[in-house]
């Protein structure tokens, strides 16, 4: 449970819903309900399957490019702390152009929901936890996400614009703090010579 929960935990910030619920508002504005249901339902699909192979192939492109998992654990360390950073300092998620017909595909499925984040977060936790642990934390935190945009209005309600933008900028200082740790530990395997 304990290591789940490790699994877990560093996905669910990766994938903050929360963050990207006014920017899924602002883009399903004035869209019937029947159809918005249609788009969650082709993001979460979307996100899953992109979260998935990149998840079970990655390492495998990794080993094909001769690149470490400590090389990969420091870069995807130094990326995701980048991601986090742009996030934290930035007022608003920056709006995108959109493409009514691929609306759950893109932008939501990718990259809102499996970005860069989420593709980095998962290759390293299947060298750590497993593809099963992984596959089964990348599942359940996109299903999540799709019950939080198929509530959106009641949450938008709840918390407001100021407090969906807290619980982002918080959960942008979680994930910084582990990409910290993910930096760390790439370089600890890399100066004891481990892969």
């Amino acid at each position: 449970m304990k290591s789940f929960l490790f699994c877990f935990v560093p996905l669910f910030v990766a994938v903050d819903a929360i963050g990207v619920l006014p920017l899924f508002f602002s883009l399903t504005r004035g869209v019937p309900a029947a159809q918005t249901r249609r788009i969650i339902m082709h993001s979460v699909i979307t996100a899953v399957v992109v979260a998935l192979l990149f998840a079970g192939a990655g390492t495998t492109l990794l080993k094909m490019l001769g690149i470490t998992i400590a090389d990969f654990m420091v870069a995807g360390g130094v990326l995701l702390f980048g991601i986090c950073m742009v996030d934290l300092l930035t007022p608003d998620k920056v709006a995108l152009q959109i493409d009514t017909e691929n609306l759950g595909a893109v932008p939501l499925g990718v990259p809102l929901i499996t970005g860069p984040a989420v593709m980095t977060t998962s290759i390293l936790l299947v060298n750590e936890y497993g593809m099963a642990m992984t596959a089964t934390a990348i599942i359940l935190n996109v299903l999540i996400a799709g019950v939080v945009f198929l509530f959106a209005e009641y949450i938008n309600r709840l918390l407001g614009k100021a407090g969906a933008n807290i619980v982002s900028k918080i959960a942008n200082l979680l994930l910084a703090a582990i990409a910290v740790m993910m930096i760390r530990k790439g370089i600890v395997a890399f100066l004891s010579g481990g892969h």
